[in-house]
């Protein structure tokens, strides 16, 4: 039996459309309204009638090809139309989509295409060159579309039910493996209800920037799309078209990680053009008090802190932060979500206490694809429902007196960075395939506020070697780069606990200082050499940068990469482009490209540049 505190919690019981799908819902909205703006990216403007007609011809072509409920049909494709396209044309047809980043490693693409058993992957012909050899039939879609037949228009009437899956999302796993999660449907169509009635459902228009990789892109694209929004295609590489595009389309919906949305009101345009919105959700990590704070010097808008882990479909808590008084609570659950706070025997704590959260109702999945005992371990019978089943989220908590839930960490070696879900031990895993690497534990730090880097410890096989570029390099071609730590350190032997565990917290602090394979220092030839070095250096946190090192290798990362974007162009008060930092990741190669010695420093900077090395070497940094 649940305490009265728990009970009042979760009061959320909600009328919704549980014998629909989403692919009904979207034809619902395209008969109401189908000449409205569906979706706009680039150039591209689509209405719901066209947006609608085309993945009608995707759709009839899938079931021509087999595809029926619970079929999985991959999407790999880049942020343009046919994105929507193709997964609107899977969830029509019948099937479940499964997302594939075409800029993960191939490693990565292949071992989910294997996991998920997929047999078609709808791509472009652009994107479709940086998909690894497969079996599965790789379709074109803009050149399907084109080639298809106009008899092939109409898909038939799909058998998919609301118990059907919807899509296949894969998270990282701690066995070295990403794992797919299953979400039917029902889970679905409950959440866009609890969206319904936590932000209002009339039509506006959201800028969706969330990879569909990443669950929240669910909100993005296909909420709005069932309730008759105008979603603008996020498709820039820097803060500057964050803004320009919120003011240029109107955008009244924004949603961002905390990690990216600190970035961005670092540019005064962004921060400033935030007041044009009307709902902003920050969600997917830790939400710092700083950051609200600086939002709502511009920000009056319904502003809401979000949580939920992808197992509970998108989320399952939200705090409406109406009067800032520098807590930031995950709040509540919403719509036919319970939150628990339990003990190791499963019994509800007092109130205060902490406890590990469970999360029951409706948004809880059918569970992990092919991995029935890892499902057992962490979907569980519901003690406090007659017929329902409660996930463990492995995250610590406890619920305040104000009823607001409140987030304190995590139980077990899974992280949030920049709002991706890290299971620590895919990492090590990963790494321990080298026969280098004897033992490798990989941690999360915080070495400046709001960034939290990542970490390796390296016991090297006796008589074998390696280094941190060769390390790097293995990750890169299996992991994701927000999965490759930023610091490699070397050390002969754990520390082990009294019982004999890893003994996380008395490892060795990181050293800040670049690290000795690193390309030594060469001379500063140039003023714009040194401006380079210093605002690399003061991002990254360390004392120096050498002028071949890479970026990348010192621990940089892309929204970093943003940040040190928009503080170059003000210090050297000229344009740049975000994408030269990419394609020129040093010291010496991006001044060669910015101009080199013909470049001179604006005075300003200059002096402010020598009194920043001034303060820093006060401190003794």
């Amino acid at each position: 039996m649940l305490p009265a505190e728990f009970l009042a919690l979760n009061r959320t019981a909600a009328d919704y459309p549980r014998s629909k799908t989403v692919a009904q819902l979207f034809a619902e909205e395209v008969g109401k309204s189908p000449d409205a703006v569906a979706l706009i990216a680039g150039s591209v403007q689509l209405t719901y009638r066209e947006l609608s007609a085309r993945s009608d011809k995707i759709a009839s072509y899938l079931q021509k090809l087999g595809v029926n409920p619970d079929t999985l049909v991959g999407v790999a494709t880049e942020r343009s139309e046919y994105m929507l396209i193709a997964i609107l044309a899977v969830l029509k047809a019948g099937g479940a989509y499964v997302p594939l980043d075409p800029d993960y490693p191939e490693a990565r693409i292949s071992s989910m295409v294997e996991d998920s058993g997929l047999s078609l992957i709808l791509s472009t012909t652009d994107s479709q060159s940086k998909l690894p050899a497969t079996s599965a039939r790789v379709i074109a879609l803009d050149q399907a579309i084109v080639e298809l037949p106009s008899s092939s228009f109409q898909p038939a009437s799909s058998a998919a039910t609301s118990s059907n899956l919807a899509y296949v999302i894969y998270t990282s796993g701690s066995t070295g493996k990403p794992k797919g999660v299953m979400i039917e449907h029902r889970n679905v169509i409950n959440f866009f209800t609890a969206m319904d009635r936590l932000i209002g459902n009339a039509p506006g228009v959201w800028l969706a920037i969330t990879s569909m990789a990443f669950d929240i892109s669910v909100l993005e694209l296909l909420w709005t799309l069932t309730r008759g929004f105008a979603v603008v295609l996020h498709r820039g590489n820097d803060p500057h078209s964050v803004a320009r595009e919120i003011r240029e389309f109107g955008v009244t919906h924004f949603q961002s990680t905390p990690s990216l949305a600190r970035i961005l009101v670092m540019d005064s345009d962004v921060l400033a053009s935030l007041a044009g919105l009307k709902v902003l959700l920050l969600g997917g990590e830790a939400l710092p008090a700083s950051l609200v704070a600086q939002i709502r010097t511009v920000f009056s808008g319904d502003l809401y802190n979000m949580y939920g882990p992808t197992e509970t479909t998108i989320w399952s808590s939200a705090y409406h932060i109406a009067e800032f008084n520098g807590s930031v609570p995950i709040g509540v659950p919403i719509a036919n979500n319970f939150l628990y706070i339990l003990d190791e025997n499963l019994k509800p704590v007092s109130g205060g206490e902490a406890g590990a959260l469970y999360i029951g109702g409706e948004g809880v999945v059918r569970g992990y694809l092919g991995k029935p005992e890892l499902t057992a371990q962490r979907f569980l019978t519901d003690p406090f429902s007659s017929s329902g089943r409660m996930y463990w989220t492995g995250d610590v908590a406890r619920l305040l007196p104000t009823g607001n839930i409140d987030f304190l960490g995590r139980m077990d070696h899974q992280v949030k960075i920049r709002g991706f879900r890290i299971e620590l031990g895919e990492i090590e895993a990963v790494l321990e395939e080298l026969p280098e690497v004897h033992q490798a534990v990989v941690v999360a730090r915080e070495e400046r506020a709001a960034d939290t880097r990542l970490v390796a410890y390296i016991v090297l096989s006796s008589g074998l070697s390696a280094d941190s570029a060769s390390l790097r390099s293995h990750l890169r071609n299996k992991l994701p780069v927000f999965m490759v730590p930023a610091q490699f350190v070397f050390i002969d032997s754990l520390p082990l606990t009294a019982n004999g565990k890893i003994d996380r917290n008395a490892l060795p602090a990181a050293s800040p200082e670049i690290e000795s394979s690193m390309p030594a220092a060469v001379a500063q030839t140039t003023e714009l050499e040194a401006a380079l070095i210093e605002v690399f250096a003061d991002a990254l946190g360390v004392r120096q940068i050498p002028l071949t090192a890479n970026f990348f290798d010192l621990g940089a990362h892309s929204l970093l990469i943003a940040e040190v974007h928009s503080r170059l162009q003000e210090k050297l008060a000229r344009e740049i482009s975000l994408v030269d930092l990419f394609e020129f990741p040093t010291v010496a190669s991006l001044a060669r490209h910015l101009g080199g010695a013909e470049y001179s420093i604006p005075a300003p900077f200059s002096a402010r540049a020598q009194r920043r090395r001034e303060a820093r070497s006060a401190r003794g940094d």
